[in-house]
C-alpha cells in the first residue's frame, strides 16, 4: 500500500525500427520469423487463466503461402463464450477495486516487455498471420500498440485528476467508476494493435472483459493474450474466446450483465450488432455504451496547385500499403484533368513497379489479401472496372491465387464521378481516380462530400491556401481525420486520434481520452461538513 499521488511516466510515442541490412532488428526479426513459421501451434480460449479446447476446430494459414499452416484454433461454443462471462463477472469486484496505479502498472508492463524482449514475436506473427511487410508490422503490433498502451494510462490519469469545484463547507467529488457488467470486445484481422486497444481500453478503467478477435487474426492475437499473461493481468479481467462471432455476440448481448461493446470491423454487422442490442434493452441492467469503428471510402482530392510528385507518393502510399487493407486507406480521388494529364504516367509507372510477394522477403512493398473472399471480390471489381464503359484500368489488375491470394496494385480511371468503384468500400488495393474539369473545384468539393456514405479519413493536396481553406470548411463533416498534404492514413496515438462518423462509426478517436470517457460511469459525491439544522429559510422569517 502507498499514499503517494501516483504520477505514470510521461508517455512519448515509440520510435519506429528501421530493419536496414545489418541493422540488430532485421537480425532478430528474421530469427523470430523462421521460428514461428517451423510448425502450426494449437491455440484456444483463453478464460480465468486456463486454456479451454473444444475439439472443434479451424486452421489459420499464411495469405501469402497457402500450404504455411500457423495454427490450429480451438473454436468456442455456447457453454465456452457463458464461462468467458462468468470469468469477467467473478473477476469484476477485485479488478475495480485495485487502485488505479496498479492496474495501470500491468500494462505499462506490457508496454515495456513489447518494446524490448516481445517486439519481434508480434511484429513476427502479424507478418505471417495478417502478410504484414516488416514497417507494417512495426507501426502496428510494435510501436502503435506500445503507444497505447502508455498513452491510455496517461489520458486515465488525466481523467482521475478532472474534479468539480467546491464552496465553502463543502466538499465535491468525481468517482470515476467503470461500467456495471462486462464488456464485449470483437475485434479486426487487420491490425494487431487495434485487436489488443479494444479489450485494454475498457479493462485499464475497471472494467472487465470478453474479447472475441477475427479468426483472421487468430495467430498474433494468441501471443498478445500471452503478453497480457507475461504483465502481469490478473485472470478473468480479459477472456479470450475464438470463433463465429455471430454466436459470440448473440450470447453476450442475451446476458443482463452486458455493459459495453468495443467493436471495430464492418459497417453492415455493426448495425446488425446496434439493432440487436436496441431489442434487447429492457433486459439489460443497463443501458449499454456501443462504441464501434466501421468502413470508409477514404478521399485524396487534389487541387490544381498540388505538388505533382507529393500527390502520386501518397496516392501509392495511401492506397496500397498493406494491401489497401486499412479502413483509412486511400480508395477514390479527384484530380484536376490539367494536372492528371501530368501525373498519369507517373502514377502508372510507379505502380507497376511496386514489388508483391512473400512478406518475409524485406525486398517486397505489399503482401497478400487476407483471404479467399477478399481476393475474390477485388478479382471482379477490376473485371467490372476492364468490363465497364466509364471505367479503364491504368495500371495493374493482375490477381494471382496459385501460391497466396495476390492481387497487384491497381488504379482505376473512371470518368463517372458517381461509378459504383467510387462508392463503393473494396477494402482492398484498388485506387479509383476520377478526373475534373480544372474550373470544377468547388462543384467537385460537393462531390466529395456526398458520393460516399462515409466519413472517416480524407485529404487534400494543394499550395494554393485558399483552395485548401475552402476543402477544410467544405469537408468538415466528410473526414473524421482530415489530412493536408499528406496521405489520409498512418494516425499516430496521442496525435491524431482516430475515428469517424456517418457510416464510419461513432467517432470515440481511439488514441485519446475520448475513447475512455466511454467506459467509465461518473458518480457526482456531496459532502456537507457541517450539515444545517433548521428546516427554515431566511425569507420565512
Amino acid at each position: 500500500m502507498t499514499t503517494a499521488r501516483a504520477v505514470p511516466p510521461p508517455p512519448t510515442n515509440e520510435p519506429v525500427l528501421g530493419y536496414a541490412p545489418g541493422s540488430a532488428e532485421r537480425a532478430a526479426l528474421e530469427s523470430r520469423l523462421n521460428e514461428l513459421a517451423k510448425g502450426p501451434i494449437e491455440t484456444a480460449s483463453f478464460i480465468a487463466g486456463e486454456v479451454v479446447e473444444t475439439g472443434t476446430t479451424f486452421d489459420v494459414r499464411a495469405p501469402h503461402a497457402h500450404d504455411l499452416q500457423l495454427a490450429t484454433v480451438h473454436a468456442a461454443d455456447r457453454d465456452v463464450v457463458a464461462r468467458a462471462i462468468d470469468a469477467a463477472l467473478a473477476a469484476k469486484h477485485d479488478w475495480e477495486a485495485m487502485p488505479w496505479e496498479e492496474r495501470a502498472a500491468v500494462f505499462l508492463r506490457a508496454a515495456d516487455l513489447l518494446a524490448g524482449p516481445w517486439r519481434q514475436t508480434l511484429n513476427a506473427s502479424t507478418m505471417l498471420g495478417q502478410s504484414k511487410t516488416p514497417f507494417q508490422a512495426e507501426i502496428d503490433a510494435a510501436c502503435e500498440l506500445i503507444d497505447f498502451f502508455r498513452f491510455n494510462v496517461q489520458f486515465y490519469s488525466e481523467i482521475l485528476a478532472e474534479q468539480p469545484i467546491s464552496a465553502p463547507g463543502i466538499w465535491d467529488r468525481t468517482d470515476h467508476r467503470p461500467l456495471e457488467g462486462f464488456v464485449l470486445a470483437v475485434t479486426p484481422f487487420n491490425f494487431t494493435a487495434i485487436a489488443a486497444n479494444l479489450p485494454f481500453a475498457p479493462a485499464l478503467c475497471g472494467n472487465t472483459v470478453v474479447w472475441k478477435p477475427s479468426e483472421k487474426q487468430a495467430f498474433s492475437a494468441h501471443f498478445v493474450m500471452e503478453l497480457f499473461r507475461a504483465a502481469g493481468l490478473p485472470d478473468g479481467v480479459i477472456n479470450l474466446v475464438h470463433g463465429d462471432g455471430a454466436m459470440v455476440s448473440d450470447v453476450c448481448f442475451d446476458h443482463p450483465d452486458f455493459a459495453g461493446l468495443h467493436f471495430t470491423g464492418s459497417t453492415t454487422v455493426f448495425r446488425s450488432m446496434w439493432k440487436r442490442i436496441g431489442d434487447s434493452l429492457p433486459t439489460y441492467r443497463t443501458y449499454p455504451r456501443i462504441v464501434g469503428e466501421t468502413g470508409g471510402k477514404d478521399f485524396i482530392v487534389a487541387h490544381r496547385s498540388a505538388d505533382p510528385e507529393a500527390l502520386v507518393t501518397a496516392m501509392v502510399r495511401g492506397a496500397f500499403e498493406f494491401q489497401g487493407q486499412k479502413c483509412s486507406a486511400a480508395s477514390r480521388a479527384y484530380v484536376p484533368r490539367s494536372l492528371f494529364d501530368r501525373i498519369r504516367e507517373p502514377l502508372a509507372d510507379t505502380t507497376r513497379s511496386i514489388e508483391m510477394g512473400d512478406p518475409t522477403d524485406f525486398r517486397n512493398f505489399m503482401g497478400a489479401v487476407i483471404d479467399e473472399g477478399a481476393f475474390a471480390r477485388h478479382r471482379d471489381a477490376i473485371a467490372q472496372a476492364e468490363a465497364d464503359g466509364p471505367t479503364s484500368v491504368l495500371a495493374g489488375g493482375q490477381t494471382d491465387d496459385s501460391v497466396g491470394w495476390f492481387v497487384s496494385p491497381t488504379v482505376v480511371v473512371s470518368e463517372d464521378p458517381r461509378h459504383d468503384l467510387m462508392e463503393r468500400e473494396l477494402f482492398g488495393p484498388i485506387l479509383t481516380v476520377h478526373p475534373y474539369d480544372d474550373d470544377a473545384w468547388s462543384e467537385t468539393l460537393d462531390l466529395v462530400d456526398s458520393t460516399s456514405p462515409y466519413g472517416l479519413t480524407g485529404a487534400v493536396f494543394a499550395d494554393d491556401r485558399a483552395a485548401i481553406e475552402e476543402a477544410m470548411a467544405r469537408l468538415r463533416h466528410a473526414a473524421g481525420n482530415f489530412y493536408v498534404n499528406d496521405k489520409p492514413t498512418g494516425a499516430v496515438v496521442g496525435q491524431q486520434p482516430f475515428g469517424g462518423g456517418r457510416a464510419s462509426g461513432t467517432n470515440d478517436k481511439a488514441g485519446s481520452a475520448l475513447n475512455l470517457y466511454r467506459w467509465i460511469s461518473p458518480r457526482s459525491i456531496k459532502e456537507n461538513f457541517v450539515p444545517p439544522k433548521d428546516h427554515r429559510y431566511p425569507h420565512m422569517g
